[in-house]
């Protein structure tokens, strides 16, 4: 084993027991955890160390699936395999008022549609459930916004955050005090960057959805943006016709407003190899990042993930 192949597994070591401490200072603090399942490669991580930190007992709180209904179809698909193959607790919530109303990705401001479809969804269910902490798997390196995030990320009665509010936290230790309404957010992953993510996949095998791996599909070119064609909803403008690309996702959201990028990496060695070399953020695919009417803070602030 070289030494830079050595330094690479003690690092991961060393993110993986803050992370296992995270996940289990949680459960012993808080009564009725849940832990957020967006599909997505930093989900599958979140979760195989929730396994970890839990074996070789089932895992002591519900996975929580705030579903928009315009996810890829192969995230729905993976998500239904792999939760029912491992025996999860799996709550899906939808903003039911706001499919009735129509809301979608192409009328709506990606703000407006965001607040709808996550973020009041979001509270919906852990108002529905009675969740006091909820654990996500965002990380401080994948935006400016989130790089202001504390472990345990507090919440008002109202689920929105307040950056000037959070609390302290030195030497590994998290206050989880709250009051009766209050809730937390908390990100085990805080210190993970995304080359950790993919190093971690790969040393513990992992699995992940298809699409992060690049594959010949229908796409549209949108502001510089490759949109895929996922399904018969997709709205094509005037002229607009789909072709095919040898493309792969970094992040995965709502297909309309997630863009991928061409690529040859079919596997998790290739990625991790193409990612060295980049010089873009993963979130450059990410559309809902850019709606200059509703800033990610913002969406952090009326209670987005």
């Amino acid at each position: 084993m070289s030494e830079s192949t050595s330094a690479r597994l003690s690092h991961l070591s060393v993110l993986e027991a803050e992370s296992i401490h995270i996940l289990r200072e949680t459960v012993a603090e808080f009564a009725n955890p849940v832990m957020l399942y967006s599909i997505g490669k930093d989900s599958q991580v979140l979760l195989h160390l929730a396994r970890k930190a839990f074996h070789p007992a089932p895992l002591p709180f519900p996975l929580l699936h705030v579903d928009t209904t315009w996810k890829f179809r192969d995230m729905y698909a993976f998500r239904d395999r792999f939760t029912s193959q491992h025996g999860f607790r799996l709550l899906v919530h939808q903003n039911r008022k706001a499919l009735a109303e129509g809301v979608n990705p192409f009328d709506y401001t990606s703000q407006k549609y965001t607040h709808a479809m996550k973020t009041q969804a979001l509270l919906e269910a852990i108002a529905l459930h009675g969740f006091d902490a909820a654990f996500g798997g965002a990380r401080r390196d994948e935006e400016k916004s989130r790089a202001k995030e504390r472990v345990f990320s507090f919440r008002d009665r109202h689920g929105q955050w307040e950056p000037r509010k959070q609390r302290p936290e030195l030497w590994n230790l998290y206050n989880g005090r709250i009051d009766a309404g209050e809730s937390m957010r908390v990100f085990p992953l805080s210190n993970w960057t995304e080359l950790d993510v993919w190093h971690y996949i790969l040393k513990e095998r992992i699995p992940v959805v298809p699409l992060y791996f690049a594959a010949e599909r229908p796409v549209v070119e949108r502001s510089g943006n490759l949109i895929m064609v996922d399904d018969e909803r997709m709205r094509l403008k005037p002229g607009e016709q789909p072709v095919m690309k040898r493309v792969r996702f970094r992040t995965l959201g709502c297909y309309p407003l997630s863009g991928a990028i061409e690529s040859s990496a079919t596997s998790v060695e290739a990625v991790i190899d193409e990612m060295v070399h980049a010089r873009q953020s993963e979130r450059q695919g990410r559309l809902i990042d850019y709606d200059e009417e509703g800033s990610m803070e913002l969406k952090k602030r009326e209670g987005y993930f």
